[in-house]
């Protein structure tokens, strides 16, 4: 019996010597592949080319609508990692897990200013390199040491179980690498190569969120998505933060032990007032992990994430011109024009304060209620409150980085001590009172009184300067 299957392979057969088959072109990479490509090449000839810092710099410097660009990327991203994955991990670990993962990520920004240690800044305003770059990586590389073995201390302490402790571990990593990489994203702006430190920290914050969303999505489990996350981050700083810092700026000095004590000297009263102010902002966070539920560390830091966009919206337009303003400042004839630009700054903080609390009011909270599948309604004063304070936590950052460019942030600590001395005891009592409405009213209470008493001491700095009518970058 003759098969019709036999004849279908005739027929496909004799088309195939009628029609004979082309040879396929080699598919042609995407451009994200080439750039990869390109990327590895460059590295790996560098090492057997004499170095990384031996090699010759292809970026341009001096882009500062690029700068502006690729900053505002970098630190929109960056800024975005806590509040995505706090509503990823709501959705796919509920309220008690996104809590915990709150609370962890709160202690690890902590962490990520010790590891900082306030050198940015300074970093970017040494205009004459006073330091060797060497020295500054020593600097940090020390300080981020120290920050993990104080997140191992603090879980010890806290007495948290394998599940808490893998979680906290595993954030603490990835905001100590952010910590450390912050050096090198520091020489490359200190270069005029803004937008090459803003391309490194979107890269390295992204990879970290879609590492840590795609394995809690297959695992259901955040302590393993926090130490992929971890992992992530540290592959980043390796294959692009380090190299990048180190291809396009000038090969530096050799570090030397005073300029490195010099650092952690001179850098004490920053790192002292940036530590001492997030300790400020979290203290309620800290009082609530004792003595309220985990899911209150979620709608807490829910309700400050528009109000940190202020505070990163803020930062998007000044910290790019903090060398500019250095300069500035250096020459006694344009004081007046420094002067415009601090009230300016404050002016514009005022407006997006405003224009953030009418968001809020319009589809802030719906659309919040929606990304988190929890009613935020309740929470509506509370949002408008925190609004204000996202205002005020703006204002304080700016003030503060305008200090250290006039070179006297020794003077900023009192103003930081003494808020902090207020909010160790009025947050917890308010908590105590009212729960989560004594923790935001503790918060605002605490920011409001450092906002007074640093722009009082702002004003003294800027008074006496005026008289001795002399720059602060003397020897």
């Amino acid at each position: 019996m003759h098969n019709p299957l036999d004849n279908l392979r005739h027929k496909v057969r004799e088309l195939h010597r009628s029609h004979p088959q082309r040879p396929r072109a080699p598919r042609k990479p995407s451009p994200l592949a080439e750039l990869a490509n390109a990327w590895w090449t460059r590295l790996i000839s560098s090492v057997y080319g004499g170095g990384l810092s031996a090699q010759e710099a292809e970026y341009e410097s001096g882009e500062t609508g690029r700068d502006y660009l690729w900053n505002s990327i970098g630190v929109g991203v960056w800024g975005m990692v806590f509040p995505a994955l706090t509503v990823v991990t709501t959705q796919l670990a509920g309220t008690e897990q996104a809590g915990m993962f709150s609370m962890a990520f709160v202690a690890g920004t902590l962490l990520m200013f010790l590891s900082n240690y306030g050198v940015r800044n300074f970093q970017v305003s040494d205009i004459e390199e006073h330091s060797s770059f060497s020295s500054y990586q020593i600097n940090r590389w020390i300080t981020s040491i120290f920050a993990l073995i104080a997140g191992i201390l603090y879980c010890t302490i806290r007495d948290y179980g394998p599940t808490m402790f893998m979680l906290s571990m595993g954030v603490y990593v990835y905001k100590i690498t952010d910590g450390l990489a912050d050096v090198y994203e520091g020489r490359l702006q200190q270069a005029d190569k803004l937008y090459l430190a803003g391309i490194s920290q979107a890269l390295r914050s992204l990879a970290a969120l879609v590492v840590f969303s795609v394995l809690l999505f297959v695992a259901r489990s955040t302590s393993v998505a926090a130490v992929g996350m971890a992992i992530a981050a540290v592959a980043s700083l390796a294959i692009i933060t380090i190299p990048l810092a180190l291809l396009e700026t000038e090969a530096s000095g050799p570090w030397n032990v005073n300029e490195i004590s010099g650092l952690f000297r001179h850098c004490f009263p920053l790192f002292s007032a940036l530590f001492l102010f997030n300790l400020i902002e979290n203290v309620p966070k800290f009082a609530m992990e004792g003595l309220l539920s985990y899911d209150n560390q979620l709608y807490f830091n829910a309700l400050f994430f528009p109000a940190q966009g202020i505070l990163l919206a803020a930062g998007f337009m000044y910290k790019p011109q903090l060398l500019r303003l250095a300069n500035i400042w250096a020459n006694p004839k344009r004081r007046k024009r420094f002067d415009l630009i601090v009230l300016a700054m404050i002016g514009v903080i005022v407006i997006l304060t405003f224009g953030t609390f009418v968001f809020m009011a319009w589809l802030g909270i719906p659309l919040m209620s929606f990304m988190y599948g929890v009613d935020f309604e309740q929470f509506r004063t509370l949002a408008y409150l925190m609004v204000i304070a996202g205002g005020i936590s703006a204002a304080i950052d700016f003030l503060y980085a305008i200090v250290t460019v006039l070179r006297h942030q020794d003077s900023a600590m009192r103003p930081y001590l003494i808020t902090f001395a207020f909010a160790l005891v009025v947050p917890t009592v308010l908590i105590l009172i009212f729960g989560l409405m004594g923790a935001v009213l503790g918060y605002l209470l605490s920011i409001a009184l450092l906002l007074v008493l640093l722009g009082v001491e702002y004003y003294h700095i800027r008074q006496s300067l005026s008289q001795k009518n002399r720059s602060p970058f003397h020897a």
